[in-house]
C-alpha cells in the first residue's frame, strides 16, 4: 500500500507542479514521497516507482509534444522516458547512499544529478534549456533571483535538493540527519535571502517607452505582394502612428510578413519613414527570402535613420521551421538594445553573449502557441534575470510581456482578445552586470563534480569483496 500511495501522491504532484501551467510551491514536494518510501522498499520496487511517477506526473505533455509541436513519437517518448529512466536511477543512488551511511552525500545526489541531466539536455538538444525545472519559480521572485548567480540550475537544485533533503530527516535511525537539516537549511536560507536583498534594491526607470503591438489576424503569415499584406502593414502603421510621442520603442511580432528582395521595399519604406518621423525604433519580424533561402529574421529600423539592421533567427523549431536557414552573429538597433527572435531565448549562452556585448535590453518578435504562453514568456524573464536584461516579448498567439532584470512584469496582455493588442511600459534603468553572466554555467558544472564521489562510492563498493549485497 506504502508504495501505491507514495506513487500516486509524486505523480499527482508532478502533474500540477510541472507543464506549461505549473504550481510552483508543488515543485518543492513533488519528488518527496517516492523519496521517502526508497529506503524503505527494495531497489528495484523503489525506482520502478519514482520512473511510473515520472511518467505519470508528464502524462499531459504528451498531447502538447505529439499535437501541438509535432515532433516525432520516439522524440516525444525519448525526451519523456529519458527523464523518468532519470529520475528512477537518481532515486536509487538516493536509496544506495542512505543505507551506506551517507545521507549528505544521499541528499545532494538527487539536485545534483537532475542538474547535471538539464545541463546536458540544453547543450546536445535543439530546444537549449527548454526543459528546466527552475521555471517553475518564475512567480516566485526572491527564489527566482538565484538565477542571477547561478542560470538555472541553481533554481534547479533547489527544488530538487528541498525534497531529498526532507526524505532523509524523515527516515528513521539513520545518523547525520539533524546535519542534513542544517546544511538544506543554509543552502535555501542564502539564495533566499539574496533574492529577497536584490528585490528590494531601487531600480529606477528612464523616460524611454517601449510599446508592443499584436494582431492575431490573420493566423498565419502573410505575403506583402498581395493586397492583404499591404492592407495589414498599413494598419500597423496606422496602429504605430496613433501611439504616444513618448513611445521610443515599437515592438510586433515574428513572421507577420513574408518578403523577398523585390517586395521588401514594401515593408521597410513605410516603416522607415515612421521610424524617423516619430523619432522611434521600430522592431517587425518577418520571413525573408534571400536568393530562394528562406530567413525567420527581425527587422530594426533606427528612430536616427539610415539602413535598417537585420537579424537572423538562430535557433529554429524542428519540423516546423525545417524550410528555413538559421542564422549567426548579434544585431542592435539602438545602443544597449539588442535583437532577438523567440526560441533563441531558449538558450541561456546566447542571451549571455548579447550581455557580454553591451546589451542592457531584449526586443524580441515571438510567436507561441497558445497554450504554452505563460511558459514560453516566463522562459524569456529567466533569461532576463540571469543577465540583468529588460526583456520585451511581442508575441503571436502568446502574450505580450515587458519584465525586468528582477523578473518583476512591467506589463503583460494576453493577446488575441481584441482587433489589437497594445501593451507598454517604461524602460528601467540598466542595471549591472550578474555572476551568472561574468561566470557562466559554473554551477552546472560544479554539480557535476559533486556527482564524482557517488561514482567513486559505486566503483569501490563494487570492487570491495566485503561489500554489502545490495537487496532487491
Amino acid at each position: 500500500m506504502a508504495v501505491i500511495v507514495s506513487t500516486f501522491l509524486s505523480s499527482v504532484l508532478l502533474l500540477f507542479s510541472t507543464g506549461l501551467h505549473p504550481l510552483p510551491w508543488l515543485t518543492w514536494l513533488a519528488p518527496l514521497p517516492v523519496l521517502w518510501l526508497a529506503p524503505r522498499a527494495g531497489a528495484r520496487v523503489a525506482c520502478c516507482a519514482a520512473g511510473l511517477a515520472w511518467l505519470l506526473g508528464q502524462s499531459r505533455m504528451w498531447p502538447y509534444f505529439l499535437d501541438t509541436l509535432e515532433m516525432p513519437l520516439p522524440a516525444a517518448g525519448a525526451v519523456i522516458l529519458g527523464q523518468a529512466l532519470v529520475f528512477a536511477l537518481l532515486t536509487w543512488a538516493y536509496r544506495r547512499l542512505l543505507l551506506n551511511g551517507r545521507p549528505l552525500t544521499a541528499a545532494a545526489a538527487v539536485p545534483a544529478g537532475w542538474v547535471t541531466l538539464e545541463y546536458v539536455l540544453s547543450l546536445s538538444l535543439p530546444h537549449g534549456a527548454w526543459l528546466s525545472l527552475a521555471y517553475t519559480q518564475a512567480s516566485v521572485l526572491p527564489v527566482l533571483q538565484t538565477a542571477s548567480l547561478t542560470g538555472p540550475w541553481g533554481i534547479t537544485f533547489l527544488v530538487m535538493g528541498f525534497p531529498a533533503a526532507l526524505a532523509v530527516a524523515t527516515t528513521p535511525k539513520v545518523r547525520g540527519r539533524g546535519r542534513v537539516l542544517v546544511v538544506a537549511a543554509v543552502v535555501l536560507a542564502l539564495p533566499l535571502g539574496y533574492g529577497t536583498w536584490r528585490l528590494s534594491r531601487p531600480h529606477p526607470i528612464t523616460s524611454a517607452r517601449v510599446a508592443l503591438l499584436d494582431t492575431d489576424r490573420p493566423n498565419d503569415t502573410i505575403d506583402l505582394a498581395t493586397t492583404a499584406g499591404r492592407r495589414l502593414l498599413d494598419r500597423y502603421v496606422t496602429r504605430i502612428r496613433a501611439l504616444p510621442r513618448s513611445t521610443s520603442t515599437v515592438v510586433l511580432p515574428e513572421k507577420t510578413f513574408a518578403a523577398d528582395e523585390r517586395t521588401l521595399p514594401v515593408l521597410t519604406g513605410p516603416l522607415r519613414r515612421t521610424a524617423a518621423e516619430h523619432n522611434q525604433d521600430i522592431v517587425v519580424g518577418l520571413v525573408l527570402d534571400r536568393a530562394g533561402t528562406s530567413y525567420n529574421a527581425a527587422l530594426g529600423f533606427r528612430a536616427h535613420g539610415g539602413e535598417p539592421v537585420l537579424y537572423f533567427k538562430h535557433h529554429l523549431i524542428p519540423g516546423a521551421e525545417g524550410d528555413l536557414e538559421p542564422g549567426g552573429g548579434l544585431t542592435f538597433v539602438a545602443p544597449g538594445h539588442g535583437l532577438i527572435i523567440c526560441k533563441d531565448l531558449d538558450f541561456p549562452a546566447l542571451v549571455r553573449d548579447y550581455r557580454n556585448h553591451g546589451a542592457t535590453a531584449l526586443l524580441a518578435p515571438a510567436w507561441d502557441f497558445t497554450e504554452d504562453g505563460w511558459l514560453h514568456s516566463r522562459m524569456a524573464l529567466t533569461r532576463g534575470v540571469e543577465n540583468g536584461l529588460t526583456v520585451a516579448r511581442t508575441s503571436r498567439a502568446g502574450r505580450l510581456t515587458v519584465s525586468d532584470s528582477n523578473g518583476r512584469v512591467l506589463a503583460e496582455r494576453v493577446t488575441g482578445h481584441d482587433d489589437f493588442t497594445t501593451v507598454t511600459a517604461d524602460l528601467p534603468t540598466p542595471a549591472r552586470p550578474t555572476v551568472y553572466d561574468r561566470f557562466g554555467d559554473w554551477f552546472a558544472w560544479l554539480c557535476m563534480l559533486l556527482l564524482v564521489p557517488v561514482a567513486i562510492g559505486r566503483w569501490r563498493s563494487q570492487r570491495s569483496p566485503g561489500s554489502p549485497h545490495e537487496e532487491q
